[in-house]
């Protein structure tokens, strides 16, 4: 375990954005001064650029919902006046921004006097890593922070803080923190500063905390120097269409880690376990109806996992019909290898617990229409049971396993995972491809 405390080589100094690798040596040159102190290790690991826009935060501070401090934090107090608002615009009411939430949040701040647009809060954005991260991996973060409001060009802080460990306080492993702030039009001017602050002989990584958009100059550019851009579907408001451009980028040759890919993670390795048995194997092929339940409000996840296990029993989508209504029912068909029909259906299940994750998976049920074949699987979420899965009968002859979620599906702990496996992923990549060839038929 290590310790919270953090040694603070440098709080954050304001600075002009071309003193900025001037005053990172100044920092490092006054912490070697003297012998007591504990060594500390610069930036060696890697560089990690985050763009982090929280609009939503800063739109609900406007607005006068959120009086807390702009930092991306999803706590209750975010969750709260989310909630507010959503009452106030007469929005469906779940404590998430959603892309009808969003809109209209946008909509109100426009109405509003320029006067009333300047945002006091505090902005407390960058100079923060997972400890997990920071801990192990002395590194160069570069914060990105769009502001809302006019634009006055962009500022710069400079800092350094390192996590104390416990078991060897004579090392100190610091990052290196440069937060740059301004509005993303005055961010976009400076996207050429922004690569040179990137070290580089590191590996590089880009955590575009937002939809990317290809047509943005800023995105460009980090991306075409990363190593791998990190993203994170469950923030997706248009889950459909913005998996359709996670598709693009790979084709152009951009390595992509989607933190939400791997909290699928336990649903695909107990899909997969459940037909290791021998006289089980045979009957996958029988596979002929697959039903994903997700949380309402993002298909990210279960359009994943679909387009994963079409893809591993090479199933080609030939039609895609939106039922809607209080499940906003989707049935896709395929073909199988053997000319078998395949129905599948997604169903967005409205739940009283939203959790922090958007669109989680709740129950999946594997079957065929060969009543004989022993091939039936239900896999359900701890928290909200098998019930559903198990309703219409037959459901005696199934396998029924409960999935326990990853132990912190948060996206910090998610990044500390990706950070050690960076580099392409072919299962994501080949499992993208079908999910995006599936919504092609929309």
């Amino acid at each position: 375990m290590t310790s919270t405390s953090l040694v603070t080589l440098q709080k954050p100094k304001d600075i002009s954005i071309d003193e900025i690798e001037a005053e990172l040596r100044n920092i490092w040159r006054s912490q070697s001064i003297g012998t007591s102190a504990p060594i500390a290790t610069r930036a060696s690991t890697f560089s990690m650029v985050v763009y982090e826009p929280d609009e939503f935060q800063q739109l609900l501070a406007a607005l006068g919902f959120y009086k807390g401090a702009i930092d991306g934090s999803h706590g209750a107090q975010t969750h709260d006046a989310i909630r507010q608002a959503q009452m106030a615009y007469g929005l469906w009411v779940t404590g998430r921004v959603d892309s009808l939430t969003l809109t209209r949040l946008r909509e109100e701040y426009d109405k509003l006097p320029a006067d009333k647009r300047q945002i006091r809060n505090p902005d407390l954005r960058g100079f923060t890593l997972s400890e997990a991260i920071a801990a192990q991996n002395p590194c160069r973060v570069i914060t990105l922070c769009p502001t809302l409001g006019s634009d006055e060009g962009v500022t710069a802080q400079v800092s350094a803080y390192c996590p104390v460990q416990k078991r060897n306080s004579s090392n100190l492993i610091c990052c290196e923190y440069i937060t740059l702030r301004g509005t993303k039009a005055a961010l976009e001017r400076v996207n050429d500063l922004v690569a040179s602050l990137v070290i580089g002989d590191l590996p590089k990584f880009v955590w575009w905390k937002a939809t990317p958009n290809m047509e943005q100059q800023l995105f460009q550019k980090l991306a075409g120097l990363a190593n791998s851009v990190i993203v994170d579907s469950s923030y997706f408001s248009d889950a459909e269409s913005e998996l359709m451009k996670m598709q693009t980028l790979v084709e152009n040759g951009t390595y992509i880690a989607d933190l939400n890919w791997h909290r699928l993670a336990p649903w695909q390795e107990l899909t997969a376990a459940a037909f290791d048995p021998p006289e089980r194997r045979e009957a996958l092929a029988e596979v002929d109806r697959i039903s994903i339940d997700y949380e309402k409000g993002n298909a990210a996840q279960a359009l994943m996992f679909l387009g994963w296990f079409a893809g591993r029993l090479e199933w080609q989508p030939h039609s895609y019909i939106t039922e809607g209504g209080d499940y906003d029912i989707r049935k896709i068909y395929f073909k199988g290898l053997d000319g078998r029909d395949i129905e599948a259906e997604l169903a967005a299940i409205p739940v009283a617990d939203w959790g922090e994750i958007s669109g989680d998976l709740t129950g999946l049920r594997l079957a065929s229409t060969n009543l004989q074949a022993n091939c039936c699987t239900i896999l359900c979420s701890e928290t909200t049971g098998c019930m559903r899965m198990e309703a219409g009968g037959g459901a005696q002859s199934c396998q029924v396993e409960q999935v326990t979620a990853l132990s912190d599906q948060k996206a910090d702990f998610m990044l500390s995972q990706q950070l050690q496996r960076w580099g392409e992923d072919i299962l994501y990549e080949e499992s993208l491809t079908m999910t995006a060839t599936i919504l092609k038929l929309r």
